[in-house]
């Protein structure tokens, strides 16, 4: 694939921080299309999701985390926490995402899960385009300098693309010459019954905003392959008749918002028709059971 002066080269980059930092933005834009799903609700990714990207000299293999948070008590929360944590021994470069000019608690437990970490840790300091004056982020860039050896400071808008080629050029410098794992078409290793999964959930979280419940899922229950069309069967699982309510909205007219966005973005996906059958059920407590969080794909492991 390459010739001997330039190896190819092949490696894990994890993508942490604390929630709505963008990181799946940012993946999104560096595989040039969505596979991450994305809000400005924190805590919207809840899985690892691996995004694989390849070049002439190089497949990154990029793993997006969720963001680590302090708080939430439930199972669903340790678990979150937990995937996000468990990956960074595990890779060859971390990104380890922030906010211009906004340092929190959260960011400096992110830091201090990077103490016993010997791999490089590229900072990588998003949403400058919400930076007014640019001047303020030099200050900024010192400060945080001072708080890890960094392999380096890049500032970029995962948003809009500024500095991603940048940031991309780099973590190729750093991995280590080996050969590609996946083949150069493949995406990801998730499979599509994941993904329709996670666009129903975004699709939930973009109609419902501040009114979504946290405690929402969503499970396939069937996935049918034909001829022409994909039947999908879904399930939105909530832990109240109210919540129940909210997502169905009046008439059932919010229901039929969500599968009908769902849809047209499952068809993008597998390119084929698809017949969605939607519906709400109450499952109470399921967001701090271990076994209902295992049944729904959340792997402890």
């Amino acid at each position: 694939m390459t010739d001997d002066k330039h190896a190819f080269k092949c490696g894990y980059i994890a993508i942490i921080g604390r929630p709505n930092m963008g990181k799946s933005t940012l993946l999104n834009h560096i595989l040039g299309q969505k596979l991450s799903i994305t809000s400005r609700k924190p805590q919207t990714t809840r899985h690892q999701i691996l995004g694989v990207k390849t070049t002439k000299s190089c497949q990154s293999i990029y793993v997006d985390t969720p963001g680590i948070h302090g708080g939430g008590k439930k199972a669903i929360n340790r678990y979150m926490n937990k995937a996000a944590s468990s990956v960074i021994h595990d890779v060859d470069v971390i990104l380890f995402l922030v906010q211009s000019l906004k340092w929190t608690d959260d960011d400096q437990m992110v830091l201090s899960k990077l103490e016993h970490v010997d791999v490089p840790v590229i900072l990588v300091i998003n949403k400058t385009d919400t930076v007014e004056n640019k001047d303020d982020m030099l200050p900024y860039l010192q400060e945080l300098s001072q708080k890890y050896s960094f392999e380096r400071i890049i500032p970029v808008s995962a948003k809009k693309g500024s500095n991603v080629n940048q940031l991309e050029l780099l973590i190729e410098e750093l991995l280590p010459e080996n050969q590609p794992l996946f083949s150069e078409d493949q995406l990801t290793d998730r499979s599509e019954r994941f993904l329709v999964a996670e666009i129903i959930r975004e699709k939930l979280i973009r109609e419902l905003g501040n009114e979504l419940p946290y405690q929402t899922t969503v499970g396939i229950e069937q996935y049918k392959e034909k001829e022409n069309i994909t039947e999908i069967h879904a399930v939105i699982l909530v832990e109240t008749k109210g919540q129940k309510a909210i997502i169905i909205g009046n008439k059932g007219m919010r229901l039929k918002s969500i599968g009908t966005k769902a849809r047209k973005d499952m068809e993008k996906l597998i390119d084929q028709k698809v017949f969605l059958q939607l519906w709400v059920k109450v499952k109470e407590g399921w967001s701090d059971s271990e076994s209902a969080l295992r049944s729904l794909g959340y792997d402890s492991d």
